[in-house]
């Protein structure tokens, strides 16, 4: 693996970097999303955090312009755009979401993304482990990057505006260390108090339509961003592993950025939850997944050394780590997925938990 340019890490506190990165995988992550227009040079920032979306809500067209988009499918109504700058150096886009899911419950494997719901509905909950009880969100819910699948529990019908988050984009609204929430989805009342979410539903709720919904949304992120000792450095390095699919290694990382590996690794824990170890496995697994046609047949064994893992029991063995299931079991489900709803929004990466 070769090592890093010196040029583009660097320690630094300045709040709101965009960064360069590769489109293949946000393609597959945004299967409908329309890019912005951009020099041949030029990449759009970051990594969608799309699927986190569609496990919490039964969406994700994921349509991606500076205008907005509106899209329909199989009952459900989802407006999506890009906010403006600074914003959009955090936030691949804000979404507006009403409908119903496909499946009563929908598992989400672990994606390098992290997620901001605030729900106008009836509320939903959500399972973050088989060790851990099911949770209610009644106001909505803030999910930074998990380690382990999440199940979702839908009502009939859902109604929320919410956030794809870039890994590193929750940090500057968060009051404590992304660490502390890793795996452990919270209320947006613990994130930002009860009066606060109060107020903001209230106004969502009575706003003139989706796209005056996303504009307060967009307001509400836009007052409450802060600077962030260390951002720069963790999108920059975040960036590196994305645009190698997480086949770098960890410590050129560090050396490239001038700073030592552990100080890069409570940097990462501060603002993104997870090592840039975890990070990496992350977005190698999701690139994985993704090269995964469930249409056809499938060597596993090409596709594991494809992607870099040692043998195919190491790629298994990271599969169950991730979804809890062996890789055939996956494909199982998801053509039972396709075969049930054809072209729906969510048939690239949540799973019917049912």
């Amino acid at each position: 693996m070769g090592s890093v340019g010196t040029s583009i890490l660097r320690e630094t506190s300045t709040p709101y970097p965009v960064t360069d990165a590769p489109t293949e995988l946000q393609a597959r992550l945004h299967p409908h999303r329309e890019e912005p227009q951009m020099s041949a040079a030029g990449r759009p920032s970051g990594i969608g955090a799309g699927s986190m979306l569609a496990a919490a809500r039964p969406d994700h067209p994921g349509a991606r312009c500076r205008a907005g988009r509106r899209r329909y499918c199989v009952g459900v109504e989802y407006v999506s755009r890009v906010p403006r700058p600074p914003l959009d150096g955090l936030i691949d886009d804000l979404y507006y979401l009403e409908g119903a899911p496909p499946y009563a419950r929908l598992t989400l494997p672990p994606m390098p993304s992290a997620l901001l719901i605030v729900n106008l509905g009836a509320p939903f909950r959500i399972r973050a482990g088989t060790d851990i009880e099911t949770a209610e969100y009644a106001d909505g819910c803030v999910v930074t990057m998990p380690t382990r699948a999440l199940e979702f529990g839908y009502p009939l019908r859902t109604r929320s505006v919410g956030v794809h988050f870039k890994p590193w984009g929750l940090a500057p609204f968060l009051p404590m260390p992304a660490a502390e929430l890793c795996d452990r989805p919270v209320t947006v009342e613990q994130v930002w108090g009860r009066p606060a979410i109060a107020e903001l539903r209230d106004r969502l709720a009575t706003a003139d339509g989706p796209h005056e919904m996303l504009t307060l949304l967009e307001e509400e992120l836009t007052r409450r961003l802060c600077e962030t000792a260390g951002l720069r450095l963790v999108c920059h390095t975040s960036s590196v592993i994305a645009a190698t699919t997480g086949a770098v290694a960890i410590g050129d990382l560090s050396v490239a950025a001038g700073v030592s590996s552990t100080h890069l690794a409570q940097r990462f824990k501060e603002l993104i939850g997870v090592t840039p170890k975890r990070l990496a496995r992350t977005y190698r697994f999701a690139a994985t997944v993704f090269a995964i046609n469930p249409a056809g047949p499938i060597d596993w064994g090409d596709l594991a050394g494809g992607a870099g893992y040692f043998d195919q029991a190491h790629f298994g063995h990271e599969f169950r780590v991730f979804t809890g299931l062996t890789p055939t079991r996956y494909v199982e489900i998801r053509r039972r997925f396709l075969r049930q709803h054809p072209g729906h929004v969510l048939d690239s990466w949540p799973l019917p938990a049912d």
